[in-house]
């Protein structure tokens, strides 16, 4: 019996363990990760881009032009460093065997998967220290976590805001009243 509880004594110890006790996130909404005043298609002379054949050069010029914009996009100083609970999709970046160690926080289905990816300020690069199991491509999650202005690149888009060591857990609507 106490070799049973010396290998149980781990277990038991990390049970009744949570996260230290303080301010609840703020649920927070994608548009408050934009500063009130930037205008994503501003500084893009799309003309009539309706117009421009699919593979052509002025396509592609155009859409490295508005990459150039979007993957700059400015961070909201505001929400800098406030601990938030955010809605999303999650975009692995790094996943073994099933568990999920980064990804990108994304606000719409297939953002990231199908180009072109959201604008920086609408993209949170989320790291767990504990690995995190169960979460595929496209799952509807809440993120909770300190957000902070950090600019990273992956293969599937530059964010401008990351959390570290988050809560995630499956996203449930709010029932209608």
């Amino acid at each position: 019996r106490l070799i049973a509880l010396a290998l149980a004594a781990p277990l038991l110890a990390t049970l009744g363990r949570t996260r230290a006790a303080g301010p609840a996130p703020k649920e927070t909404s994608w548009e408050e990760l934009m500063p009130k005043d930037w205008d994503p298609m501003k500084d893009l002379r799309m003309g009539d881009a309706g117009l421009v054949p699919e593979g052509s050069v002025k396509e592609r010029n155009l859409m490295r032009q508005m990459r150039e914009v979007w993957d700059n996009a400015p961070t909201n100083p505001k929400i800098d460093g406030a601990l938030v609970r955010l809605p999303g999709y999650v975009v692995p970046l790094e996943e073994v065997k099933g568990e999920l160690k980064e990804f990108l926080l994304v606000p719409y289905f297939g953002a990231c998967i199908h180009s072109p990816p959201p604008p920086a300020n609408q993209i949170v690069h989320v790291r767990a220290s504990t690995p995190l199991k169960g979460w595929r491509t496209m799952d509807a999650v809440w993120v909770n976590g300190t957000l902070k202005a950090t600019r990273s690149d992956s293969a599937m888009g530059a964010s401008g805001y990351s959390i570290d060591d988050p809560v995630v857990e499956r996203y449930v609507p709010k029932p209608r009243p």
